[in-house]
């Protein structure tokens, strides 16, 4: 008899198979929600004494529209991946223990002159606004955010990168004390992700600061996060600490735990089946409602140009 031994990294297929997955918290949310989901969906999903507080709400930039209704925060903020806190979806309360003041972003590599930035310093220095996005998770779940934050090109802009830099490489936080995942020692910690120069200067590619019109939320990876939404959610690293610029492709978290479900690039595409799963449709959360995978997430207009002459590379892993 064949015995299959699951790896710790590894993603049972009940939490990930798309066709059984399960909202544990769908039928609170329902009308006459139960007394017992009172505690969850009144707590405060961001921290109320953030510095930058008085900075939100940030204008929007009507640019970005969506084809479906905003994913209410109490879903929002309590169905998230975010191994640091945990293997689950359901991380939030203990997310609440990330500390993201004082909170230092290192921009180093191939930069005219490498510097350290508090997050508060970082935050003023740039161009807030509001943006609503789409998101799509490999495990072919999406939901709707109102992001605020400012462009990940005003900071390549400001890091003045050398003409040598090809790749922009993100790091997060490592503190095994503060987040028990981290001290799982299968995960090659801390997380890593990364884009390309042309990629980083896209008008997409958003690092978060906020969301829901005040300062973002722990379980959503504050202080500070990226959202590539024509990309999985995996790329959309959390609590960033550090920014590289770089000659060579980073090898990034999940790509270097299981690279044939989880490459570098990773654009969504309904016609490319995860290997263990169909990528044809999503499940919206807080819906009962399936919808067919859009080519890039419905953002082809402002990133299919990026990938031409790129057919050889496996773009949508």
């Amino acid at each position: 008899m064949f015995v299959h031994r699951r790896k710790g990294w590894e993603i049972r297929e009940s939490e990930a198979t798309p066709e059984h997955l399960f909202f544990a918290r769908r039928s609170l949310l329902k009308g006459g929600a139960a007394a017992a989901a009172a505690s969850w969906l009144a707590a405060p999903a961001f921290a109320a004494d953030d510095p930058a507080d008085a900075l939100y709400p940030a204008k929007r930039n009507e640019i970005f529209k969506l084809d479906r209704a905003v994913t209410p925060e109490e879903i929002n903020s309590h169905y998230n991946n975010f191994y640091e806190f945990g293997s689950t979806k359901d991380i939030f309360d203990a997310a609440q223990s990330l500390k993201t003041r004082p909170w230092t972003i290192k921009i180093d590599g191939l930069v005219e002159k490498p510097f350290d930035i508090g997050i508060d310093d970082l935050i003023k220095s740039m161009p807030l606004e509001e943006r609503l996005y789409r998101h799509r998770c490999v495990e072919a779940w999406a939901m709707a955010a109102p992001w605020t934050g400012f462009p990940l090109r005003a900071l390549v802009e400001a890091a003045k990168p050398l003409s040598a830099a090809k790749y922009v490489r993100m790091e997060t936080f490592l503190d095994r004390a503060m987040a028990p995942g981290q001290r799982q020692a299968w995960y090659p910690w801390p997380y890593v992700e990364g884009l390309t120069m042309a990629e980083a200067a896209n008008d997409l590619s958003f690092l978060v600061t906020g969301a829901y019109g005040k300062p973002l939320g722990k379980s959503f990876g504050a202080p500070l996060r990226l959202a590539t939404p024509w990309k999985y959610g995996f790329k959309s690293i959390k609590s960033i600490t550090r920014i590289s610029f770089v000659a060579e492709r980073p090898k990034t978290f999940w790509e270097s735990l299981q690279a044939s479900e989880y490459g570098f690039w990773a654009n969504v595409n309904p016609a490319v089946p995860h290997p263990r799963w169909s990528q044809a449709s999503e499940e919206v959360l807080g819906t009962q409602e399936r919808r067919p995978t859009q080519i890039f997430n419905g953002y082809g207009e402002f990133v299919a140009g990026l990938y031409v002459g790129l057919e050889k590379e496996r773009l949508f892993v």
